[in-house]
Parts: structure tokens; C-alpha cells; sequence
């Protein structure tokens, strides 16, 4: 028994240490999922904006494009007025490039500097675009020299090559954009990679320790399970003594009680037979002096006349109740005696019909004093004593009607519940109720609780629980004084089978 207290303290340190470790492991995952959420969404981020420096980088390489295509077709055209396909090469291109422009000032509008670019890159196309114009203008006049002339001119060369220059550096800006934003998502990538790395690492170690607890709780627990069993080998022994001797002492009470409630009878038989011969006696004294009250009035005396009227049928009187009482109590004695050691034969027990052939037999007093009694609900089946069951219900719906309030209709309620194994019967009244100190002393063999004002010897409830308890039950009330009462009878589903011989 000593190896109990030790394992408990064993038990606890086990599971203080299990429960902080799964709270490591649990926090290493908690910061990898954290790390991981963090990761895809600045990957996300970062991805979009790489997807967006591409855009910008397209964008530019578009506008250049599409400059140097107009510009390639315009020399063309200069050169070879009469190819209409250069003209046609020339308007496609111009045509396209105020979409690509707006489409590049779109892309760059969240970029202080690509703005101030972009700002620029319209005033230098601008310019060119009024160059071409006034060289197209020349030679719809015929003057293709001064075409020439214009076209060659410095000033159109600069702005082709500051455009240039424009677009170079747009396309810079974005290269040294990518690059920034590539190396963050690196670091994002190897931060996330050290995180589960280190994350493993606890885990692994989470684990190692907990492997290593587990298996030296299961060798403490083996040696706890050996010492155990050993235990267990000589407890069985003593428990089967134990309760050989509960049996045996049981039997000598229940003997005892027998013995002593049957000795008691006779010398209470005899009292009683001699009680009624006094009264006989005393029947004759008083008519002999009634008759010497008439025929010779001074012979009798007041103390005399007295005694024989009045003094002795009063003590018989007494002395015939309290026999009476103490035949009471000796039958409840020996109910209780023959209720232990009455064999047990369990059936099914349909409990509506019981309780209503119970109702039946108590139809008179029922209907005497505007008394209702119903079952609530199923009530579910159990396999137990009928005989038992019958003195257990009879009782507490006895007492219900006798422990009515006065001038209130009678409601007395019988319902139930099953609860895995067990069944539980509640027995629910109206009636005056019982004081929550008397909830355990009115079990209590010939206690009762309250006015005595109802005839009754304090046997029936300690009946009840007696019975109960043989069937491998418990009894319980709830009351208030003025608020009814509810007893709660519990039940095992089926009797056991070492329950049927005690």
C-alpha cells in the first residue's frame, strides 16, 4: 500500500513535464505557421511587385519600340517618298504610342522618379513629334531636300537620343528594383528556412525528451505494476476474509435480531394476556363498588371508589398502549430481519404497471383525500426483486399521501431516467415537505421529522433504504418544509448475480 501515495506524486511530475513539453512542441509549430503565413505573404507581395517591375520594364521596352519603328519607317519614307508601305509602317506605330505612353504613366505613377522620367520622356516626344510633323509637312509641299535637311538636324538627333537615355534609365530604375526586391525575398526565404530548421530542431528534441520520459515512466510503471500484483495477491485474500466476516457478523445481527425480537414477544405475550385480566378484574371491582355505592353507600371510600373507577381502567389503559406499541416495534424488527434474510428473485419489472397496480391498491385512501397519482414519462425497465420494488413504492407513496398539506389536493408524480448502467426513480409529492436537517434522520430506524401528528412508528423509510440497499441501490431526498418532497432512488439496471444470495 505504500507504493500508492509514492506513484501519485510520480504521476504528477510526469504529466507537468509531458504537458510543458507538448506546450514547446505546440509553440514551435504555432512559429512555424506563423513564420510560413509571413513568408507566402511577403512572397506574394514581393511577387507582385517583381510581376510589376516586369510590366514597367515591357512597357518601356514597348515605347522604345515603337519610337525607333515610327522613327525607322519615317527615314524610310523620307528617303522613298513614293513607298507608301513605309508611310503605313510610320502611322501604325505613332498610332500606338500614346496607348503605350499612358500605359507606361500608369505603371509608374506609384514611382516618384519614373514620373519625373516619364514627364520628360513626353516633353522629348513631344518635341519630336512636332519635328516630324513639320518634316511630313515639307514633303506633302514636294520639298523632300528640306526633309532631309530637317531630318538630319541636331536638334532632332538630341531628342531621339535624350529619349533614349530616357528610356534607359526608366528601365535602370526597374533593373535595380528587381534586384532589391529579389535579394528581400531571399532573406524572406532564408529566414523561413532557419525558422523550420530551428523549429525542427525543437521538435526533434521535444521528442527525444519525451521519448526518453515516456520510457522511463513505462519501467517505473512496470516495477509500480510487479509490486502491484504482488499486493493485489495477498489484498484478495484479505478482502475475501473481510468479507466472509461482514457476512458472518451480518447473519448474527440479522439472528440476533431475530432472537431478540422473538424472545421479547413472549414476556410481552404474557403482559398482555395478564393486562387483559386485570381489566377483566378491574371490570369487576368497579361493578362492586357501583353496587356497594347503592346498597351501602358508607361502607365504600372516595379513595376506594376512585381506584376502581378511575385510577385503575387508566393505568391499564396505559399499560395496554404502550404493549401495544412495543408489538410494533418488535414486527418492524422482525420485518427488517426477515427483509435480509429473504433470497432475491430478479425479473423484469415493467415499472407503469407497478405503479399502477400500487395506485390501485391504494384507490380508497387516493380518492379520500383528492389525491392524483400519475407517472411522468417512461419509466424504464429494470431487472430486479418485484417483491422489493412493491414495499419500496408502496412506502414512499404511503407516505406521501399521509404527509399531505392540509386543505391542498394531492399530486404525487412518479417518473424516471436511465443512465448507463443504472436506472433512477424519482418519487415527487406536494405535501408538507421535510426540514433539510431531518433529510438523513428520517431513514433512520424509528425516527421521524416533524409534527407527529400521523400515526406511525418512524419504520417504513428505514424499510425503504434497508431494501434499497439490498438491491445494490441508494436513496436520497430533496425537500423543503411547505414545498414538497422528492425522493431519488437509484438503481443498478440489472441485479448482480452475487446479489441474489447474499
Amino acid at each position: 500500500m505504500a507504493d500508492q501515495p509514492a506513484a501519485a506524486p510520480i504521476n504528477r511530475t510526469l504529466a507537468r513535464r509531458m504537458t510543458a513539453l507538448m506546450a514547446l512542441g505546440f509553440l514551435a509549430l504555432v512559429l512555424v505557421g506563423y513564420a510560413a503565413l509571413r513568408v507566402m505573404q511577403r512572397n506574394e507581395v514581393h511577387t507582385r511587385l517583381v510581376g510589376h517591375t516586369y510590366q514597367v520594364e515591357n512597357a518601356v521596352l514597348n515605347v522604345r519600340r515603337l519610337i525607333e519603328e515610327s522613327e525607322a519607317a519615317r527615314r524610310g519614307y523620307l528617303l522613298l517618298p513614293r513607298r507608301t508601305i513605309s508611310l503605313d509602317n510610320y502611322r501604325q506605330a505613332n498610332g500606338m504610342l500614346p496607348t503605350a505612353l499612358t500605359r507606361l504613366d500608369q505603371l509608374t505613377r506609384d514611382n516618384p522618379a519614373q514620373r519625373r522620367f516619364n514627364q520628360g520622356l513626353r516633353l522629348q516626344f513631344a518635341s519630336l513629334s512636332a519635328r516630324r510633323d513639320r518634316s511630313f509637312a515639307l514633303l506633302a509641299r514636294g520639298d523632300q531636300r528640306g526633309a532631309l535637311l530637317a531630318f538630319s538636324d541636331d536638334a532632332e538627333i538630341r531628342d531621339i537620343v535624350t529619349i533614349r537615355n530616357v528610356l534607359d534609365r526608366m528601365a535602370e530604375v526597374e533593373r535595380r528594383l528587381l534586384d532589391r526586391r529579389t535579394a528581400e525575398l531571399r532573406a524572406s526565404e532564408r529566414a523561413f528556412v532557419a525558422i523550420i530548421i530551428a523549429a525542427g530542431i525543437v521538435l526533434a528534441v521535444v521528442a527525444v525528451i519525451s521519448l526518453l520520459t515516456i520510457m522511463s515512466y513505462t519501467r517505473d510503471l512496470s516495477r509500480s505494476d510487479e509490486a502491484l500484483r504482488e499486493m493485489n495477491a495477498g489484498l484478495e485474500g484479505m478482502v475475501a476474509t473481510r468479507t466472509e466476516d461482514l457476512t458472518r457478523a451480518n447473519e448474527e445481527i440479522q439472528r440476533f435480531a431475530y432472537i431478540v425480537s422473538h424472545d421479547l414477544r413472549s414476556p410481552l405475550v404474557n403482559v398482555m394476556g395478564f393486562t387483559a385480566e386485570l381489566e377483566a378484574a378491574a371490570g369487576e371491582l368497579r361493578a362492586l363498588v357501583e353496587r356497594v355505592d347503592a346498597e351501602a353507600p358508607a361502607v365504600a371510600t372516595e379513595a376506594a371508589r376512585l381506584a376502581a373507577t378511575e385510577d385503575l381502567p387508566e393505568a391499564i389503559g396505559f399499560i395496554r398502549a404502550s404493549t401495544q406499541k412495543m408489538d410494533r416495534l418488535i414486527n418492524a424488527i422482525l420485518q427488517l430481519s426477515r427483509q435480509g434474510r429473504r433470497s432475491l428473485t430478479p425479473e423484469k419489472i415493467d415499472m407503469p404497471q407497478l405503479i399502477r397496480q400500487i395506485g390501485d391498491t391504494l384507490s380508497h385512501r387516493l380518492t379520500e383525500t383528492d389525491t392524483v397519482l400519475t407517472v411522468e414519462g417512461p419509466l424504464p425497465v429494470v431487472v430486479s426483486d418485484r417483491l422489493a420494488l412493491d414495499q419500496i413504492f408502496s412506502n414512499l407513496i404511503e407516505n406521501a399521501v399521509k404527509y399531505l398539506r392540509p386543505g391542498v389536493p394531492g399530486r404525487i408524480t412518479v417518473s424516471g431516467r436511465q443512465a448507463r448502467d443504472r436506472v433512477f426513480y424519482m418519487v415527487r409529492d406536494n405535501g408538507r415537505g421535510i426540514d433539510p436537517r431531518d433529510h438523513q434522520r428520517v431513514f433512520d430506524l424509528f425516527r421521524r421529522s416533524g409534527q407527529q401528528d400521523r400515526p406511525g412508528e418512524g419504520i417504513g423509510l428505514a424499510t425503504v433504504r434497508a431494501l434499497v440497499f439490498r438491491l445494490g441501490g441508494t436513496i436520497d431526498v430533496a425537500s423543503e418544509l411547505g414545498q414538497g418532497a422528492t425522493f431519488t432512488i437509484s438503481l443498478p439496471l440489472a441485479i448482480a448475480r452475487q446479489d441474489i444470495n447474499p
